[in-house]
């Protein structure tokens, strides 16, 4: 599921919004510099054994160390480093607290997602999906709730690092609607290959549908609940995960209130259906090796079945 957000060309090349494009701008600049020092320093090789004396002799002496070995690559990165970072400063520069702030946590292997109010108070939480709205700058509060994770979505902006007890702060914006893939990009331990997530962009008028669908729904989940609820609390569900309406009121897991909606599975690694659900609940040390969610292979395929059917529901 995953690898099908990635695509051709690599989503680094392909931006989908303002800030990943000054990103793509610094990749190609980088990119091309880097084809003129390697041409400069093959033709260099190529008269150190083949060329001329003259040539040689010249290539070997005093100035030509001083201008090819330090001046010259001293003063190209020095102007690429001071010309990187003002191309890239409206990132994280010049925040204000009227732009929409959606909270995101790193946790071993998975990402918290919390929509907060103009006073900081989270009035929604979803996990491994980000919904941004077309054409407006929206900033990221990156935090990690254990080790060192970094939070990248090539389409939408660039990287920064998510730390134990210090929160980061990452503008990002699509320019057009669509799914964007994306990923930790720091080497977090178990199964970090593993660690993605959904960025969707929706139109405006889109995502207002969307947010007062959200929010309207929150007192009206789990007005029924069935065999597939019983057996949710039964087995233990409830301890690690939270579903809304329910006595379900876990902390440890991905929030489950609105699963049924999500395009994903396990972070970012399945398409959620029915199926999936039923695979991953009874093996998920199968398909995720290392994640904190354990394997319910004790259950039947039947209880599966009815535990996936009722959180499909939770919409």
């Amino acid at each position: 599921m995953f690898d099908a957000l990635w695509g051709w060309p690599p989503p680094v090349l392909d931006p989908a919004g303002p800030y990943a494009d000054k990103v793509t701008v610094l990749a190609w600049v980088l990119l091309a510099l880097g084809v003129i020092v390697t041409a400069i320093v093959c033709a260099a090789l190529w008269v150190a054994i083949k060329g001329p004396a003259r040539w040689k002799q010249r290539l070997g002496g005093e100035s030509a160390v001083w201008i090819g070995g330090i001046a010259f690559p001293g003063v190209v990165l020095t102007a690429l480093l001071f010309w990187g970072l003002t191309l890239t400063a409206d990132l994280t520069d010049d925040i204000t607290g009227t732009e929409p702030r959606i909270r995101v946590t790193g946790e071993m292997w998975w990402f918290r997602v919390q929509y907060l109010d103009p006073a900081g108070r989270v009035v929604m939480e979803d996990a491994n999906e980000i919904h941004l709205p077309v054409g407006q700058p929206v900033v990221l509060e990156l935090r990690s709730a254990d080790v060192i994770h970094n939070f990248w979505v090539p389409h939408l902006s660039g990287k920064k690092d998510m730390l134990p007890g210090r929160t980061n702060l990452l503008r990002i914006q699509a320019d057009k609607a669509g799914q964007f893939g994306g990923v930790c990009a720091e080497y977090c331990g178990g199964p970090h290959a593993l660690m993605g997530f959904v960025a969707i962009a929706h139109q405006p008028a889109d995502y207002a549908r969307w947010q007062q669908g959200r929010m309207g729904r929150l007192a009206q989940v789990n007005a029924t609940g069935g065999p597939g609820r019983q057996l949710f609390m039964e087995s233990g569900c409830g301890a690690c995960h939270r579903v809304a309406g329910t006595e379900a009121n876990g902390l440890a897991g991905p929030d489950l209130t609105h699963v049924g909606t999500r395009a994903t599975l396990g972070a970012g690694i399945l398409p959620n259906h029915r199926g999936t659900l039923i695979g991953w609940i009874g093996d998920s040390q199968g398909i995720k090796p290392g994640n904190r969610m354990p394997s319910y292979d004790t259950l039947s395929a039947a209880e599966l079945t009815a535990i996936a059917g009722w959180l499909e529901q939770q919409q």
